[in-house]
């Protein structure tokens, strides 16, 4: 591989990162076209439903597209959806050379799509920085591939491991810049899934708040992820916090007859999902995931307890941990960041560093399984 096709491929990497925030249930994709050495036309996919970065680019590019070398994140679409397959395009388009950074998993896609190009006798060079590619779009690949979303956990952490005081009060362990980076971690994600014990406690919205996040972009792409609470015991009354806040929720519930809870309508949707129980009556979480995984959800933030966050990890459903660890000590009484039931070393689950940075005066340590 080049390092032409690098650099190009590079820049064709940040595009697809602008839409880091808005294109969920859609992977995140840039498109760079190149002629004669330059750039003629290049452009992302903003939005589900809108073009996507290759007619963008094409676009921009005009006739200048005909012979020229098109750069692409992502295997072009080889199908009908919402818009028409991206292959097809750039096949009209008259370009002479694609070159792709990854394969599409999409069992729509799945290959056809370089097959299509080949077929127009159009050159195919993949794969080319293929592990940033999949990096931006770890949840949609691994949904694609196991049905799961990529799950991960979010943890607020004195430097004794204390996540609250013994009370349950928690507000605030960590500064404004961590909070801040916490909004943008929400506003990346489809799913902020959390547990009725949280909302009884903190009596929190879980919403994405722009004006916090630091995040510049049009308002047009702007979306709450869908909120999910586990009230496995049906204690939520529907007068908390979050359910005043605009955008759907979802709850996650043992026996959905036992449920009456009412929202204004206006605010978004309330659906009730109820979960196969087993002999202790607990929400299923792994079914719960799959669900969130078939309505196309790649990713989920986990912002709970240290019991339904300890019960996703031992459970082996947690992709990732991002712990922001405040230089500060909450005392032994304190409650401890995750609770698990293990009793011996060799139960002991290890993790992965995957980055390391200091955020304002607090810590953010980001781990991940090992292989």
């Amino acid at each position: 591989m080049s390092q032409t096709h690098e650099f190009y491929m590079a820049r064709a990497l940040q595009l697809a990162e602008l839409g880091l925030y808005s294109t969920s249930p859609n992977p995140r994709v840039g498109c760079v076209i190149v002629k004669d050495g330059a750039i003629v036309g290049e452009g992302w996919h903003q939005k589900a439903g809108e073009p996507h970065a290759e007619v963008h680019a094409l676009r921009m590019a005009g006739e200048q597209a005909r012979g020229a070398t098109a750069y692409v994140t992502l295997e072009p679409c080889s199908h009908y959806g919402r818009t028409p397959p991206c292959a097809e395009g750039l096949i009209k388009a008259g370009v002479a050379r694609v070159v792709g950074a990854c394969s599409d998993p999409n069992p729509l896609v799945a290959g056809r799509g370089y097959n299509m190009l080949r077929e127009a006798g159009i050159e195919v060079i993949t794969p080319c920085l293929e592990s940033q590619a999949i990096a931006i779009n770890k949840g949609f690949m691994q949904r694609m591939q196991t049905g799961l979303p990529y799950t991960r956990v979010k943890l607020a952490q004195s430097l004794d491991g204390r996540t609250a005081m013994a009370s349950g009060e928690s507000q605030w362990i960590t500064g404004p810049q961590a909070r801040a980076d916490v909004q943008r971690l929400r506003a990346r994600s489809c799913v902020v899934l959390t547990g009725a014990d949280s909302v009884l406690i903190d009596n929190p919205s879980m919403t994405v708040r722009p004006q916090e996040s630091g995040i510049e972009q049009e308002e047009r792409l702007w979306r709450q992820p869908l909120r999910v609470i586990i009230d496995g015991r049906q204690r939520l009354r529907g007068d908390e916090q979050i359910f005043a806040q605009s955008g759907d929720i979802l709850l996650a519930v043992s026996d959905s007859t036992a449920v009456n809870i009412q929202r204004d309508p206006a605010l978004g949707q309330l659906s009730i999902w109820q979960s196969p129980v087993g002999a202790d009556h607990k929400v299923d979480l792994s079914a719960l995931l799959h669900y969130l995984g078939e309505l196309g959800h790649n990713e989920v933030l986990i912002e709970s307890g240290a019991q339904l966050a300890g019960a996703f990890v031992q459970a082996g459903l947690v992709n990732e941990l991002v712990l922001y660890c405040a230089p500060t000590l909450l005392g032994s009484n304190a409650r401890p960041l995750l609770s698990l039931g293990l009793n011996s070393m060799a139960e002991q689950i290890r993790w992965q560093w995957a980055d390391v940075r200091k955020v304002g005066n607090d810590l953010r340590l980001t781990l991940t399984q090992p292989g």
